[in-house]
């Protein structure tokens, strides 16, 4: 008997992994029992973590732009920002759905730089009271390690046509050139934030330096200077977006277990490879 028992306890050691392995399966793919039989009329996105890739959650805003049931899209933002290329995507993205339906960014922990610049074009934007809003700007960032090369006995060689094509190098200190270089793209890249900023938002541009010129506010002084448009929780934001969607009786999409599983893997991954490399990409 004990020795049934031992092998057991020792079959059970051997397969643990791949009990809850099954068990995962089984979570993600059982159905819903509480699945309403009503069609969901108002969508969650939500947009986490550092923005390196925009094709998830552009694929939700497309989805949910051609869904005839969904009739408005709460978009709940909680990230420090990330790339310019993606942010825009995402920013113009909402552009287009709110000409469709309605849309509520919704800050529930930051809504900084890159992650703003997303929210900017939902019809109201609401904080939560803890919430950081802001960063309005651009920053491009390299290492020189000359010394440490010199240090090792490493010694680069390059061919190179075109003056800036070693712009941002970290082989060693940029030239005059190169540094003017580099600061006017991301003055372009600023000009371009700030602009889109206050087309939005409907603020005076030639008063960028209240709310851009990289400012980091409070949700109440966010509103102060007219970056969002309320400091409240989520549920008032939920409220809000049923009133502007005319919707009597909610039902939010759920989404798919298993999808929503994998993209949020890979967006913890990109955020974490983003946070390590060492990139010359203009950062918002």
């Amino acid at each position: 008997m004990f020795k049934a028992i031992s092998n057991v306890i020792k079959w059970i050691g051997q397969h643990f992994m791949g009990m809850i392995f099954l068990l995962i399966l089984f979570l993600v793919f059982s159905p819903n029992p509480t699945t309403p039989t009503n069609p969901a009329n108002l969508q969650e996105i939500k947009l986490s973590g550092v923005i390196m890739d925009s094709d998830a959650v552009v694929k939700q805003i497309e989805e949910a732009q051609k869904d005839i049931n969904i009739k408005g899209v709460l978009l709940t933002v909680n990230s420090p920002g990330g790339a310019v290329p993606p942010s825009i995507e995402i920013s113009y993205a909402i552009k287009e759905l709110k000409k469709h339906k309605p849309v509520i960014a919704y800050a529930s922990g930051i809504m900084a730089s890159g992650s703003y610049y997303s929210s900017i074009y939902a019809n109201k934007i609401i904080a939560n009271p803890g919430s950081i809003v802001g960063s309005i700007g651009v920053i491009m960032e390299s290492l020189n390690i000359k010394e440490l090369l010199d240090t090792i006995g490493v010694k680069p060689q390059i061919v190179q046509q075109g003056i800036y094509k070693q712009a941002g190098t970290p082989m060693r200190e940029w030239t005059p050139k190169e540094r003017a270089e580099l600061e006017q793209l991301t003055l372009d890249t600023y000009n371009l934030f700030v602009g889109d900023v206050a087309t939005a938002r409907g603020l005076d541009i030639n008063n960028s330096s209240a709310y851009a010129d990289a400012h980091i506010f409070s949700a109440q002084r966010a509103m102060s200077v007219g970056l969002i448009d309320a400091v409240s929780i989520k549920s008032t934001a939920k409220r809000e977006l049923q009133e502007l969607a005319k919707v009597a009786k909610p039902q939010w999409k759920k989404r798919d277990k298993f999808q929503s599983f994998v993209e949020q893997f890979e967006t913890k991954a990109l955020s974490h490879i983003g946070g390590y490399l060492s990139s010359l990409k203009s950062i918002l």
